[in-house]
């Protein structure tokens, strides 16, 4: 094994090591793969493919030299490669171009394309009824402003590429870490929703004697009878489909084979747009057709009208009681302790300026206007999913979403006359189901 060779499956190796690392991690505590994860396994995989290419080249030239050296004169591979190789030599101590042009043929058979067709041939000897065909050579001796080696060389391109990350594009997904995660192999998902409850719970005397209860004269009371009280919760059975997310765009195989990165952008670009889908159909889902049945359309979440602002308070100040309030019903009606508040952009901008007639800011400002800082002791989720004046407190982990099947990319040339326009489709799709297993642990604030 050459030095080249042993080099890069070390490479590879340690690429694939550090993703399979990442997942493992991911894995052993049954969660997704967090953004910086995600962005890591990536970039492991792509350095991973790369690499393997490499390998995969570097081992198909030592075969080829391998077969050529058995071939020896018989074939006349290795003078004519030498005396290439000599010409070219010279051709760079004399500075003249012209003395490196050799022929059609012996071009060709120290080219990468021979080499490859050497290789498909057993020992390197074509059958007289085997079909031979080798990737297309080119020949350019015309000046050309697209060739490094011709005209090119003398343009200077201002190439800035993509300066940021494709997440830049889009807004920040979080609702997904809130609920509580699951996974299902069906395409129909029955679960039980609690819609009430009582709570009967109480100190309960020593029985003193042992006769049913209204026995007797005068008629024995529960207390005497030393009977506990009863509770209880009502259930309805839901039944929620697996819905599919999906979209697709088309490209051209050129830019994907001239570009990786366009490739890298692409897939980013389609799999984050399914995370924001369905972010908006956990929270907006109308449940008709193949739409979710989304927080908003749940029965049986609790609400918040929006509080006017008291005397001697500035504008908006009463968005802020809307939300305490709101944290208090989940806690005293719904029995749930809230652990997050989702809000639209427009909405935070607004409670995050509001000050008193000093400048001080009550909530947010510039010290923390970032999204971070806790509302009323509770995380502030800023989300384009929650409509514009309104907001949710709730218990999220007491909505669940199943993962039938994470989002996953396809590309075929399969599509109307893609094949023939050397166009290829790249689709993505995932498949979930969301339901909520109490309603009244969530509270929607109107908020104006």
């Amino acid at each position: 094994m050459s030095e080249k060779i042993a080099r890069l499956a070390d490479e590879l190796k340690k690429h694939l090591n550090d993703a399979k690392t990442i997942a493992a991690k991911a894995d052993e505590e049954n969660r997704d793969f967090t953004d910086e994860e995600r962005s890591a396994v990536t970039e492991a995989m792509t350095r991973a493919q790369e690499t393997k290419k490499a390998l995969d080249a570097a081992k198909a030239d030592s075969s080829v030299r391998a077969a050529i050296a058995d071939l020896g004169d018989a074939v006349g591979l290795v003078d004519a490669e030498a005396e290439a190789k000599g010409r070219r030599e010279q051709a760079d101590r004399d500075g003249y171009k012209a003395s490196t042009r050799t022929s059609i043929g012996e071009t060709f058979i120290t080219s990468e394309q021979y080499k490859d067709l050497l290789l498909s041939a057993p020992n390197g000897q074509f059958a007289k009824d085997m079909r031979v065909q080798s990737r297309p050579l080119g020949y350019k001796d015309l000046v050309t402003g697209l060739s490094p080696t011709s005209g090119g060389a003398f343009r200077t391109e201002d190439y800035r590429g993509v300066l940021v990350g494709p997440d830049r594009f889009f807004r920040p997904l979080t609702l997904r870490q809130l609920v509580t995660g699951g996974t299902t192999t069906s395409d129909q998902i029955e679960y039980a929703r609690i819609t009430g409850w009582h709570n009967a719970a109480a100190p309960v005397p020593e029985a003193v004697t042992s006769a049913a209860v209204g026995s007797g004269d005068p008629a024995v009371t529960p207390a005497q009878a030393g009977v506990k009280p009863e509770s209880g919760f009502s259930t309805v059975r839901v039944s929620t489909p697996v819905r599919t997310i999906a979209h697709w765009m088309p490209v051209t195989k050129r830019a994907l084979s001239d570009a990786a990165q366009v490739r890298t952008l692409i897939d980013n670009f389609l799999e984050v747009g399914l995370e924001e889908e369905l972010e908006d159909q956990m929270i907006a889902g109308d449940g008709t057709g193949e739409n979710f049945e989304g927080l908003a359309t749940v029965s049986g979440t609790q609400t918040q009208a929006a509080v006017p602002d008291p005397a001697g308070k500035p504008a908006g100040f009463g968005k802020l009681l809307a939300v305490r309030r709101a944290k208090t019903k989940v806690r005293t009606v719904g029995r749930s302790v809230a652990n997050a508040v989702v809000i639209h952009p427009n909405d935070l901008e607004s409670m995050d300026e509001i000050s008193d007639i000093q400048g001080r800011f009550y909530f947010g400002g510039p010290a923390g206007a970032n999204g971070t800082q806790p509302l009323w002791g509770l995380p502030v989720i800023e989300s384009e999913a929650a409509t514009a004046g309104t907001a949710w407190v709730g218990d999220f982990r007491k909505a669940i979403l199943w993962d039938r099947q994470q989002a996953s990319l396809t590309v075929t040339d399969s599509h109307a006359d893609f094949f023939i326009r050397n166009l290829v489709a790249i689709l993505a799709e995932l498949r979930a189901a969301f339901g909520v297993i109490q309603p009244s642990a969530f509270c929607k604030v109107t908020l104006v």
